[in-house]
């Protein structure tokens, strides 16, 4: 006897709303892919982007109430990265602590060709982690961080706490 006949209930037949629920999931990421790009350009316009793991940090013990959004960034080599990793992990706890959002993004070439690989000075950007700063609460309301914010909420709905984003091309 199985469980279904224990309880009175028939089991389903497996129907395509999975291959539905795909294609939905899918768009959803496209258009947090979208957003988040739309962020990261108005953010560095604006001089609201901080990029670089220990700059970050920094910026985050300091003055953790102007960070709106944080996005950490590994390729597959930076994988195998203990101390990154660490680093992650630590930044990720901050985040949850003080109720910011985060992003994970898995192609730094993407990244690097949204907000510059390199800075004024010439020097290659560390883009392992971004912050998103809004210094004066209601001085700037981007519809893409309100995307955004929405996108991870319903993330931590179905218990992804740092969903991973692609870029769009």
């Amino acid at each position: 006897m199985t469980l279904e006949e224990i309880h009175g209930q028939e089991t389903m037949p497996e129907t395509s709303d999975s291959s539905s629920s795909s294609a939905a999931t899918g768009n959803r990421m496209q258009k947090a892919g979208k957003a988040l790009q739309e962020l990261l350009v108005s953010s560095q316009r604006r001089g609201c982007l901080t990029a670089g793991v220990y700059e970050s940090a920094k910026l985050m013990n300091v003055d953790p109430d102007t960070v709106a959004f944080c996005v950490l960034a590994a390729d597959e080599e930076d994988e195998g990265d203990i101390a990154l990793q660490i680093h992650f992990t630590l930044i990720q706890a901050f985040c949850c602590e003080n109720d910011i959002d985060i992003v994970r993004v898995n192609d730094i070439q993407k990244l690097a060709a949204i907000v510059g690989a390199s800075e004024e000075a010439g020097e290659p950007r560390d883009l392992h982690c971004i912050l998103i700063t809004n210094p004066n609460e209601d001085a700037w309301k981007d519809p893409a961080l309100d995307k955004l914010n929405l996108f991870c909420e319903e993330s931590r709905n179905v218990n992804d706490w740092v969903p991973n984003i692609t870029l769009p091309e």
